[in-house]
């Protein structure tokens, strides 16, 4: 039995085990720091009353044999889809049911999309990018080729003329940078794409902290039914991260060597997946909902104030930054000239704030840092105080 090699090319650690197991060694060696975390993404507001109100209701049917649900639609209950496509329809874009499949999340879907794939595509993601997207496609033994984003064009990134891609990830707001692709730029992406028969996996995870007109979803521009897959997480927009929903949407008129890329998707998901629970899925209609979308908008509002503290303060200390306005990250230039995990170290050692470096997303990340928005306000705050005290020493 042999083991895949691919894995031999996979950096050694994951990016945030690396920044978990030094912030733990730090505190360990320091138990009296009161340190901050501002490096992972994960929310810190409970889901909203609607959401656990429905997600008791679905539980308590699965009490009584009048209502208990066991294995779900592969591709979610109607009622569920039906709430996304309106979802859609409130931002101007109109994706039927049909085409909207529910899943647990689309870190998941974004790496497992690519098995339906050939292993002989060429993959184009943007610099920086989410290790995921990389990760995967180098476990499949995928050639991978980089579109650089920096300050010039404001970390995003755009194709190339020149260089043939088969796959190529885009996500918009951008993690870790926080930038939002406008409308024209998405065009770029997408003429770009159906002239190469090449696919764009989206993910849209971030749409719901778009404040400005950029795109929320992909299929707002012209083209992109013919040459996109659209992934999106209910874990930043209503705080599923532990709850673990998201939906992936596929046009039905998306074609690739002949073959209906819907019907693969549901083919390797009806083979490798189950489906989300019932209780879960009554969840995720319950965000959809008028007072579901009340609510979550109230915790992303809160998030909002947070990412316009930290943004407020590396303002007044004059240092670049992007995200911030239509994103819960905020993605800095180090000051000073520091590197990454030096200045990660700096930050920790001084302030014991933590964040991400931003060279762990990849080579034009280096020189960088990300901090979320996802902490809680006083927080947010006291971290920005301390990083303005000791950068103004």
């Amino acid at each position: 039995m042999k083991i895949n090699q691919n894995y031999d090319n996979l950096v050694p650690n994951y990016l945030f085990a690396d920044v978990a197991r030094k912030t733990n060694e730090y505190i360990a060696a320091h138990p009296d720091k009161n340190v901050i975390r501002m490096g992972i993404g994960d929310v810190t507001l409970p889901l909203a009353p609607v959401v656990v109100d429905a997600l008791k209701k679905g539980s308590d049917d699965l009490a009584a044999k009048e209502t208990f649900k066991g294995y779900p639609d592969y591709e979610g209950y109607d009622f569920v889809r039906d709430a996304i496509a309106g979802y859609y329809k409130t931002f101007g874009v109109s994706v039927d049911p049909s085409e909207i499949l529910v899943t647990d999340g689309a870190k998941g879907d974004s790496a497992n999309l690519s098995e339906i794939f050939s292993t002989d595509s060429v993959v184009l993601v943007t610099d920086p990018v989410y290790p995921v997207y990389v990760d995967s496609n180098i476990m499949a033994g995928r050639k991978i080729l980089y579109a650089a984003s920096g300050e010039e064009n404001g970390f995003c990134a755009m194709p190339d003329p020149a260089v043939h891609a088969d796959l190529i990830y885009l996500c918009s707001p951008n993690n870790p940078t926080g930038a939002a692709y406008n409308y024209n730029q998405l065009k770029a992406w997408v003429d770009y794409a159906n002239a190469n028969d090449a696919v764009i996996i989206y993910d849209a995870a971030y749409e719901h902290f778009i404040a400005d007109d950029s795109p929320r979803s992909i299929f707002a521009v012209e083209g992109a039914r013919t040459c996109a897959i659209e992934l999106c997480s209910l874990s930043k927009t209503a705080g599923f991260t532990g709850t673990r929903a998201g939906y992936t949407v596929i046009p039905k008129e998306l074609v690739r060597d002949g073959k209906n890329i819907y019907d693969l998707w549901y083919r390797r998901l009806s083979t490798k997946y189950n489906g989300v629970s019932w209780p879960v899925q009554c969840a995720v209609a319950a965000v959809f909902s008028e007072e579901g979308l009340k609510q979550i908008d109230e915790n992303i509002n809160y998030y909002r104030r947070n990412a316009k503290v930290i943004a407020d303060t590396f303002d007044r200390l004059g240092i670049w930054y992007t995200g911030g306005k239509n994103s819960p990250y905020i993605w800095i230039r180090c000051p000073g000239g520091m590197g990454s995990w030096e200045f990660f170290d700096y930050l920790l050692d001084n302030a014991q704030v933590v964040g991400t470096p931003g060279e762990g997303f990849g080579s034009c990340g280096k020189g960088f840092f990300r901090f979320t928005s996802f902490s809680s306000y006083e927080n947010t705050v006291e971290a920005m105080k301390r990083i303005e005290a000791l950068l103004t020493k």
